[in-house]
């Protein structure tokens, strides 16, 4: 469900692409350079729709691989994991929660014995 979502985020920034560049430009009348500003926004949101992109893949190919019940398939759910740390509040809860229940018991974190 929240690879879907994140594919649906990422549809969403990149038809509304055209308006995140005029409200964001509008910002911009005071500042000395604005140009380069701009040209760091339009990367910027390009990073964003291609990191939504690719956590909606990796969390939907991440289902899968957890549904199919290996007890190896644990890196790509992990990356996964991961990198939907950055989308607040779902990702960070998914991720966390992710993050604590994949991660090996074998770490010796915490330690019990002084």
């Amino acid at each position: 469900m929240y690879g879907i979502l994140r594919l649906v985020a990422a549809v969403w920034l990149f038809f509304f692409q055209g308006t995140a560049k005029v409200m964001f430009g509008a910002l911009l009348v005071r500042v000395p350079n604005p140009f380069a500003l701009m040209s760091d926004f339009e990367a910027l949101y390009g990073a964003w729709i291609v990191l939504s992109i690719l956590c909606g893949v990796l969390g939907l190919l991440a289902g899968v691989v957890l549904l199919g019940s290996k007890s190896s398939g644990r890196t790509l759910p992990l990356i996964a994991a991961f990198l939907s740390l950055c989308e607040v509040p779902f990702g960070t809860t998914l991720g966390i929660y992710t993050l604590v229940v994949l991660l090996p018991a074998e770490s010796g974190w915490p330690r019990t014995r002084p």
